[in-house]
């Protein structure tokens, strides 16, 4: 078993949840069924599936939750520019920078993974 808090991927994605948390503050009221809470469940489930990934005992079931929190980054992405699109705010390009640094990571650690099987 791995100790999540440990990995500074899973340090900078519960900082990421901080900074979207804040960001989703400044969407419509119209949005409180719509993105505000795919936003916030899509930027949890980064960090929540790196340490549930590391209390798996294989391996491959650890890069699996690697790729599934992979996912819900690039879905955050996905869901900041559809507001930024819709002009609920401006897209912090600050933000969009660290999601894309995390993106790398969480990859190189799957890719490094992977070899360790």
């Amino acid at each position: 078993m791995r100790n999540f808090r440990e990995l500074e991927i899973w340090q900078d994605a519960i900082e990421l949840v901080k900074a979207v948390y804040a960001l989703i503050e400044q969407l419509p009221e119209s949005e409180k069924f719509g993105l505000k809470p795919q936003m916030s469940r899509c930027a949890i489930s980064i960090p929540a599936n790196i340490a549930e990934g590391c209390s798996r005992d294989s391996q491959k079931d650890f890069v699996r939750f690697l790729q599934i929190s992979l996912g819900s980054a690039f879905e955050l992405e996905t869901h900041l520019i559809i507001s930024s699109d819709l002009s609920f705010f401006e897209l912090d390009t600050d933000l969009l920078a660290d999601i894309h640094k995390l993106q790398k990571r969480i990859n190189a650690l799957i890719k490094y993974s992977k070899t360790n099987y």
